[in-house]
C-alpha cells in the first residue's frame, strides 16, 4: 500500500476513532474532536473542495491561526493532490500578494473577518486568486467568497464522498509535491520550498523512531501551524502517533492554556523560554527577604542535582535529601506551571542557548533542542530524551547524513532534502550539489560522540578591516544572559572594531533605574542615562571577558524599543533579520564607525 501523509492519518483515525484528536480552547472553554470526526470532516471538506474546482497540483493558500479547521484543510487540500503554501496570519497583504503570485494560487483558505479583509485586497491584485473560503465569514462576502462550512456542508451531501477520498488517497505518490514552504525572508525574497509526502513522512518517521510518543500524549500547539517546525511536529507527528492536540488561544493564553491542556510535549522557540525565566526571576525580587532566600537555596541545590542526573557529578545522600526538600518547597511549583506532566518540551527556530536548557532542567524540566531548516522538512538533529547534551543540538535522526565542510558549514543529504526552490532552478543549485548535498549555510562541528554544535551563519561571519572573522551568534546568545540585555545585535564588517545594537529588557532596567533613584518618563529618557550605558557596558564586560580582544565588543548603542514582527526586525518565527536591522539602523551604526 502506498505510504504518504493521507494514508497514514486515515489509518489512525480509522485505527481509533473515538479518541481525542484536536481540541480548540476558545475563551477558556474547550471544544474537543475525535479522530473518527476529525476524518469525516476531512472527507467532506475535500469533497467539497473538488465541487468548488480543486484538483491535483492546484496550489492552495492557507491563511489561519492555529485552530482545528486548520488542520482539517491541511489533509483534505493534500488528499486532492493539492500544493498547500501556508501562510503565516500576521503576514500584511503585500506580503501575501507575493506568495500568491509567485506560487500561482487559485485559492486561498482564510481564518476570520482579518484576514478575509487581506485576502479581498489580494484577489483584487491578483485575477488568477479566484475563490476565497473563509472559515468565520464576516456579513457581505464578495462575490469570490464562500464559507468554510458552506463547502462541508456541500461535500456531507455527497454520498460518494469517502468512497473516492479513499481512493484518491491510496494513489498520491509519496514523490508527489504536498506543500511549498517560503523561507521566513532574513536575506532577499523568500522561496518557496518544494516539500514531498515522502520528505515530510520520513522526518515524522524517523522522530517517533527516537522520541517516543504516542495516543496517551498530550501536544500544546502555540508555534505557527504555516511554519514547518508545528506542521510537522505539532501536527503530522501527533496525528501518526495519534496523540491529541489542544490550540493555544492566544500567544497571549499560553500559561493559562497549559493548566487547561496539561500537556506532555510541547514545541517551542527560545523566545518562550527567555520569557518564562524572566518572568521567575522577576516575581521571586517581588517576594519577601526569606522567600528570596528558600528560592536562591532551593535553585543552587536542585542545579547540583540536575549536574548529577545528567552525570556531571555524583550523588550524595546529603544531596538527595536537599532535593527532595528543595521539590517541595519551590521545585514542584515551576513544574505545576506547565500543567504537571509535561515529559519535555522540543526547541527549534533559534539557538536556546545552554544556560537556558540548565536552568529549567534545575526545575525538572527538559528542553530537547534540536536543529532543523525549512529544506530539510525540517529536522535534521535532535536531543533524545535519554540522550541529551545540553549546548547542542543533539545527534543527526535515523536516516539523515551530516558533514562537516572544509570550511565549517553544515552539510545535509537524505530523504528529508527538499527537491528545489519552486521556479528557481539557479538558487537550488546554490544549495543542493550533485552529490545530493544540502548546503545550510550554517557553520557547525561535532564532537567526538556525534553531537551537532551550531556555531553562526556563513552569510552572517563578521570580517574586520584587519582580516580577523568574529562569528556573532554565540557572543550575541552570551550577551542575552545578562538581565538587562533582551537582544544584540554585532556588526562590524570592514571596521576596526566589533560594535553592537542592544535592545535592553526594558522591565528589569526600569526596576534597576528605580533602585537607584533615577525617575524616567520615557524609555528613550532612561536608555540615554549615562548611568545604564555604564550598567550595560558593565554587562557586556563581565560577559565577553573570555573572548579574544578582536571579538570584543568596543562600541555600543541603546535602543529605546523592542524589536517586533510588525516593525519588520524579527521574521515570523521571531529570528533577527540582520540585514534588515542593518538598514534601518544605518545611521546609528555609522554613528559608531566614527
Amino acid at each position: 500500500m502506498i505510504r504518504n501523509l493521507c494514508t497514514v492519518f486515515a489509518q489512525v483515525a480509522q485505527r481509533q476513532p473515538d479518541h481525542t484528536a484536536l481540541v480548540r480552547i476558545l475563551k477558556g472553554q474547550t471544544y474537543p474532536l475525535t479522530y473518527g470526526e476529525y476524518l469525516q470532516r476531512v472527507i467532506h471538506l475535500s469533497a467539497g473542495l473538488e465541487a468548488t474546482g480543486v484538483s491535483s497540483g492546484d496550489r492552495v493558500l492557507l491563511l489561519s491561526e492555529n485552530r482545528p479547521e486548520w488542520a482539517i484543510a491541511d489533509y483534505a487540500l493534500l488528499s486532492l493532490g493539492a500544493i498547500v503554501v501556508p501562510v503565516y496570519p500576521s503576514l500584511p497583504a503585500n506580503q501575501i500578494e507575493y506568495l500568491a503570485r509567485d506560487s500561482g494560487a487559485r485559492v486561498i483558505i482564510v481564518s476570520d473577518e482579518k484576514q478575509y479583509r487581506k485576502a479581498v485586497e489580494v484577489s483584487r491584485a491578483i485575477p488568477q486568486l479566484e475563490t476565497i473560503v473563509c472559515m468565520d465569514p464576516p456579513a457581505g462576502l464578495a462575490s469570490n467568497a464562500i464559507t468554510f462550512a458552506g463547502i462541508e456542508r456541500r461535500g456531507a451531501e455527497d454520498t460518494d464522498a469517502a468512497r473516492r477520498f479513499h481512493g484518491r488517497i491510496a494513489k498520491i505518490p509519496p514523490e508527489h509535491i504536498a506543500t511549498f514552504i517560503y523561507t521566513s525572508g532574513t536575506t532577499g525574497e523568500p522561496k518557496g520550498a518544494m516539500l514531498t509526502h515522502h520528505n515530510l513522512q520520513s522526518n515524522v518517521d524517523a522522530c517517533l523512531e527516537i522520541i517516543d510518543a504516542g495516543p496517551d500524549d498530550v501536544f500544546l500547539s502555540f508555534l505557527p501551524l504555516s511554519h514547518v517546525f508545528e506542521r510537522m511536529a505539532g501536527h503530522f507527528t501527533a496525528v501518526a502517533c495519534g496523540a491529541t492536540v489542544y490550540y493555544c488561544e492566544t500567544l497571549f493564553t499560553i500559561a493559562r492554556d497549559m493548566q487547561i491542556a496539561r500537556p506532555t510535549v510541547m514545541l517551542a522557540v527560545p523566545r518562550l523560554f527567555e520569557s518564562i525565566r524572566d518572568r521567575i526571576l522577576e516575581n521571586v525580587t517581588k517576594q519577601p527577604p526569606l522567600r528570596r532566600r528558600i528560592f536562591h537555596w532551593a535553585f543552587r541545590n536542585a542545579s547540583k542535582a540536575a549536574q548529577a542526573v545528567r552525570g556531571e557529578r555524583g550523588w550524595t545522600p546529603w544531596l538527595r535529601f536537599k532535593h527532595r526538600l528543595a521539590d517541595r518547597l519551590v521545585l514542584h511549583k515551576i513544574r505545576d506551571f506547565t500543567g504537571g506532566r509535561l515529559r519535555f518540551f522540543i526547541s527549534g527556530g533559534a539557538a536556546l542557548g545552554r544556560h537556558n536548557a540548565e536552568f529549567f532542567h534545575a526545575f525538572g524540566i527538559l528542553i530537547l533542542e534540536g536543529y532543523g531548516l525549512t529544506e530539510t522538512s525540517p529536522v535534521v538533529s535532535v536531543n533524545r530524551p535519554t540522550d541529551y547534551r545540553f549546548g547542542t543540538v543533539g545527534k543527526p535522526i535515523p536516516g539523515v547524513q551530516v558533514r562537516i565542510a572544509d570550511d565549517g558549514e553544515i552539510l545535509v543529504r537524505g530523504p528529508n532534502v527538499m527537491l528545489g526552490y519552486y521556479n528557481k532552478p539557479a538558487e537550488t543549485a546554490e544549495v543542493i550539489d550533485s552529490d545530493g548535498w544540502f548546503h545550510t549555510g550554517d557553520l557547525g562541528s561535532r564532537d567526538a560522540d556525534g553531537f551537532l554544535s551550531i556555531t553562526g551563519r556563513k552569510k552572517d561571519i563578521i570580517v574586520l578591516a584587519n582580516g580577523k572573522n568574529v562569528a556573532p551568534v554565540p557572543i550575541e546568545e552570551q550577551l542575552k544572559t545578562s538581565p538587562y540585555i533582551a537582544e544584540a545585535v554585532l556588526f562590524g564588517d570592514e571596521q576596526d572594531v566589533i560594535t553592537a545594537l542592544i535592545v535592553p529588557q526594558f522591565e528589569r532596567l526600569r526596576e534597576w533605574a528605580k533602585m537607584q533613584g533615577l525617575l524616567v518618563q520615557s524609555d528613550a529618557e532612561l536608555v540615554a542615562l549615562p548611568e545604564v550605558k555604564q550598567l550595560i557596558k558593565q554587562e557586556i564586560d563581565r560577559l565577553t571577558s573570555h573572548l579574544a580582544e578582536f571579538e570584543k565588543v568596543r562600541r555600543f548603542t541603546l535602543l529605546d524599543h523592542p524589536f517586533s514582527i510588525e516593525t519588520g526586525e524579527l521574521t515570523p518565527t521571531l529570528k533577527v533579520r540582520r540585514h534588515f536591522i542593518k538598514q534601518r539602523y544605518a545611521k546609528e551604526l555609522e554613528a559608531m564607525r566614527r
